[in-house]
């Protein structure tokens, strides 16, 4: 089964515009081939790309690296070592950012507890 661009860019929640530049952009593995109309066809292998695509680039890996990675993957099995340094490395760089994230949001955490103690304190006092 195939999908229009804007049935995959709902199953897959990106926009037409972002799709047709992934595949200028060299961001998918293969071609996406075209109707009789020259609309394009988006078959499940490419909705199962984009969201890994879409997983890489939501967690911060830059167009560069996707695409690099997108290289690798069309090279077949010999650079799989290749795709598995950069996934490490990017997987590191992930790890580091959810540290820095969850620090951030315990100081966070910690100004709500010294707010929310005041409140019930004034509550208490007022009662």
């Amino acid at each position: 089964m195939s999908h229009s661009i804007a049935e995959a860019a709902d199953r897959t929640g990106l926009t037409a515009h972002t799709l047709r530049y992934y595949e200028r952009d060299g961001l998918l593995l293969r071609p996406v081939e075209r109707d009789s109309s020259g609309r394009r066809r988006y078959d499940q292998a490419h909705l199962d790309w984009i969201h890994l695509v879409t997983c890489l680039r939501a967690t911060g890996m830059p167009i560069r690296d996707v695409r690099r990675y997108a290289e690798l993957v069309r090279s077949g099995e010999t650079t799989e070592a290749d795709r598995l340094a950069l996934l490490h490395a990017h997987r590191r760089r992930v790890v580091e950012e959810l540290a820095r994230v969850t620090e951030h949001l315990g100081a966070i955490d910690r100004k709500i507890g010294i707010y929310e103690s005041r409140a019930e304190e004034r509550a208490v006092v007022s009662a």
